[in-house]
């Protein structure tokens, strides 16, 4: 492109960007701040990129792709392409790699540098280069030293490709790189890193976890594989990768790796189809070491011997929704024992799709791949039923993971007379609230029959983020565990058990309530809540768990801040261990003559000291988010609704799906401060507003708001206590019903229909 072109396109910019700004505003699709910014940033930011002629360097196609853009006059995908810089969030960054699927068909068949528009606001090979320079660099500068670095991928489009070019560059900046040579799991990655035989101080996952798939990202861990600290994450921020410019951007191919600076990490022998650039003697058995520290938690005596020596094993399925699971999860299932494991191939849900061919893609229609949804679940079970239609009646527990296997879903088959319950269907979604508090109880109870009591329970407890059941407080609270409540996120709930073993656990206190005023002070970063936490005596974490299907355990204090918790696992979630964990204890129930579903009922809900609790959530929009930039204002009119509702509850008389609210709670710790800065009038609540429906709190509705993206979630417990199997059966129905009116209530109220497109 000559600096005429560059002029001309330069021109032609600025004058279309700024008549669909004027135009918008004009039209009331995006509101006065929203404007003002995008006319202080979107045309720097686009000149910026045109004029660097590094640019042509990395990305050749990029200038020729944004000036077909203009010609067409999609002046509304350019400003969301440049109007800000991708959000990085606690974990990274994470967005789209493009406005539209033939682009993304397109990225897919051509390569990393497809003619196709990019911008600081989606995620493409500059973003990705730019960010790992300003992480690079960071690490050179840090002390000590960064020298080592774990690069892994999902199933994602060119994923493979985008976690190249950023191992090149972090050769080329001095690191030893340790590379996975196939598409892994977020928790082989999180493992690896602070494993004996690698020790690094980063991890990098290319993947947009659960996200449809226009979506990809960039997971950033630090050397114990939880998320970087805010200090730390703020420090890299700010003062490299916002600075980072595309002069920064080098590369060291991988035939150019000098001797023992590129190191792979996979199975016990090399992929055929992978090339190792002449490099595949470093190779490192990555497999099997995860496999071993895994197989540790298993609480089942000679798993293997009983499997084989039932005349009736446990019947499993298996879903890897075309993620990196595909072979992980059935290998770990088969390793421990389990003799009959049967994947989903049909339909192509074993292969590594990054467009995710079995789920809807209809534009306002993109469904994820998200394990704990209801539609993914019915994708599953039917292509179950086709694949195996002699196994299906027999079929004891499905499980699925999502495209990087941090997340698990399970599938059980509905429990007999409550077919009306769950829709009508023989087949049921486990919801992770219900997953996770009999899996606390299983293994709780597991201690007690050994020993007659729990081990040490003075010392242990568990930790969820507060939109997760209250049934897992209950239980852990009646086997005398301490609980803590965290905000939303594993990295919150690391920074928690951290904090526990750093002996600040004496410091919390329960919440009361939120604050409005942006001159009061903030929410605990991490805790909203300490139950029975006997000031700071305990130290020893059974169960990390989030309502968003994901779980770890962390065990105790590590012996260094670069290991994991002794006798712990990986401190982020991990979809593969919590598959192992909820087949153990399907096989248990198979053994006591009950199903899963049937252990739920009789341990957790029909247990005097639980009860029911009903747990429903619905994202809005039900799919992906509100697009660009007038979706932010869609996101910011929703929760400008909702804190009239909270100012209305705080009045008194407030009805939501005919339920008095009896009290609320603004959750805000401040962390999108930067983003959202706060106004007399409005803050942004970023952990959501709570409307309480009674005196004990235990029913309640959740409006939080996605930090990083155009989009909210709806939480609704409601909780009640059975005295009879059949009593039960009605009050789930009575809950789920309330519930529902709740959530339609709600959106009328905010004006948030589900329809989303």
């Amino acid at each position: 492109m000559t600096a005429l072109d560059h002029a001309a396109l330069l021109e032609k910019a600025n004058r279309g960007i700024s008549a669909y700004l004027d135009e918008a505003l004009a039209a009331g699709r995006i509101d006065k701040q929203l404007h003002a910014a995008a006319k202080k940033n979107t045309f720097p930011n686009l000149q910026s990129w045109v004029t660097d002629p590094n640019v042509d360097r990395i990305s050749p196609n990029m200038k020729a792709a944004l000036t077909a853009a203009a010609e067409a006059g999609r002046w509304e995908d350019i400003v969301n392409a440049y109007r800000q810089k991708a959000r990085f969030g606690t974990g990274g960054i994470r967005g789209m790699m493009a406005f539209d699927k033939e682009s993304i068909v397109r990225l897919k068949r051509e390569g990393l540098d497809a003619p196709i528009l990019k911008g600081p606001n989606t995620i493409n090979n500059l973003v990705l280069l730019l960010t790992s320079a300003g992480v690079a660099k960071f690490g050179n500068h840090h002390t000590p030293r960064f020298d080592k670095v774990v690069v892994g991928y999902d199933s994602r489009i060119r994923g493979q490709d985008f976690a190249s070019i950023v191992a090149q560059l972090f050769l080329a900046y001095g690191y030893t790189v340790y590379f996975f040579d196939a598409p892994c799991p977020y928790p082989e990655v999180t493992f690896a890193i602070p494993d004996e035989s690698v020790k690094a101080d980063i991890g990098i996952l290319i993947s947009a976890s659960h996200n449809d798939y226009r979506y990809n990202g960039y997971k950033l861990s630090c050397g114990n594989g939880s998320q970087f600290d805010p200090k730390e994450r703020d420090e890299m921020y700010h003062q490299y990768i916002s600075k980072a410019t595309f002069a920064d951007v080098k590369l060291c191919p991988f035939a150019d790796a000098p001797e023992g600076k590129l190191w792979f990490l996979g199975g016990a022998e090399p992929m055929p189809e992978f090339d190792y650039a002449g490099k595949g003697k470093f190779l490192i058995n990555m497999h099997k070491r995860h496999l071993d520290h895994v197989r540790r938690f298993i609480l089942t005596d000679d798993l293997a011997g009983k499997q084989r020596a039932a005349k009736d094993p446990l019947h499993v399925g298996f879903c890897a929704f075309h993620g990196a699971g595909r072979i992980a999860v059935p290998r770990l299932l088969r390793d421990v024992g389990f003799v009959d494991v049967n994947p989903i191939t049909d339909g192509g849900l074993n292969d590594l799709d990054g467009l995710f061919p079995s789920f809807d893609s209809r534009p306002g229609h993109e469904q994820q791949p998200d394990p704990g949804d209801y539609r993914a679940a019915a994708i599953a079970a039917g292509t179950f039923k086709k694949q195996y239609p002699a196994k299906w009646p027999g079929l004891d527990i499905l499980v699925g993971t999502d495209p990087d296997a941090d997340r698990c879903g399970i599938i059980i088959k509905t429990q007999k007379g409550q077919e009306q319950v769950y829709g009508g269907k023989d087949y049921r979604l486990l919801s992770a609230d219900e997953a996770w508090a009999v899996l606390i109880w299983y293994r709780l109870n597991q201690e007690v029959a050994k020993f007659g009591r729990v081990v040490d329970a003075d010392k242990k407890f568990v930790v969820l983020s507060h939109t997760t059941t209250d049934a897992i407080t209950r239980v852990a609270r009646k086997y005398g565990l301490g609980v803590i409540h965290t905000w939303v996120g594993f990295a919150s709930l690391s920074a928690a058990v951290r904090d526990v073993w750093d002996g600040k656990a004496g410091q919390f206190v329960p919440l009361k309530d939120g604050r409005l005023k942006p001159d009061q002070p903030l929410c605990h970063p991490y805790i909203c809540d300490a139950i029975g936490m006997e000031n700071g005596k305990r130290s020893f974490n059974v169960g990390a768990m989030e309502q968003s299907n994901g779980f770890s355990l962390l065990g105790g204090p590590p012996p260094d801040a670069r290991s994991l918790g002794v006798d712990g696992h990986v401190r982020d979630k991990d979809g593969t261990l919590a598959a192992l964990l909820m087949t153990e204890v399907a096989a248990w129930a198979k053994s006591q003559g009950v199903s899963l579903g049937q252990l739920v009922d009789e341990k957790i809900y029909l247990d005097p000291d639980v009860g029911v609790f009903a747990n429903l959530y619905e994202p809005d929009p039900m799919d992906g988010e509100y697009p660009g930039i007038e979706g932010d204002r869609l996101k910011m009119r929703i929760l400008r609704t909702a804190l009239a509702m909270y100012q209305q509850a705080q009045k008194g008389g407030l009805l939501i799906g005919g339920v008095l609210v009896k009290s609320v709670c603004l959750y805000r710790t401040g962390k999108y401060d930067e983003l959202f800065p706060p106004t007399e009038d409005f803050v942004f609540a970023d952990e959501g507003f709570r409307f309480f429906f009674s005196d004990d709190r235990l029913s309640h509705l959740t409006v939080r708001p996605s930090g990083t993206g155009n989009s909210l979630r709806f939480h609704v417990q409601l909780h009640d206590t059975p005295h009879s199997q059949a009593e039960l059966v009605k009050m789930k129905q009575t809950l789920q019903s309330r519930g529902k009116a709740i959530l339609d209530d709600l959106r009328e109220k905010l004006g948030a229909p589900r329809n989303n497109g």
